[in-house]
């Protein structure tokens, strides 16, 4: 072999190596967003069912539907809070 081909094939590799990383980059950020609207679901779902389990002694119960489901699924804790106020305090709305 001789050194032009040595380089080229260095430079085919580093080409593979650089592919990979962008695409990997690529493919993480999306992972990211998703694994926390995921965790954000999960904790305002508990927090929803644990608020109509444990709040129906005092009076205080959250709708489960389409809409509070959204929020509470794309905001998490606040987005349930939220839902809490506006449906538990009616003389402020």
């Amino acid at each position: 072999m001789d050194f032009g081909m040595e380089v080229s094939i260095f430079l085919v590799y580093a080409a593979g190596l650089m592919a990979i990383y962008f695409l990997g980059r690529l493919l993480i950020v999306p992972i990211k967003t998703i694994l926390k609207l995921l965790v954000n679901s999960l904790i305002g779902g508990v927090l929803l069912f644990l608020c109509n389990l444990f709040g129906g002694g005092l009076g205080i119960f959250l709708p489960l539907n389409m809409i509070t489901a959204a929020i509470v699924g794309l905001l998490g804790i606040p987005g349930t809070v939220g839902i809490l106020v506006y449906f538990n305090v009616p003389s402020l709305f």
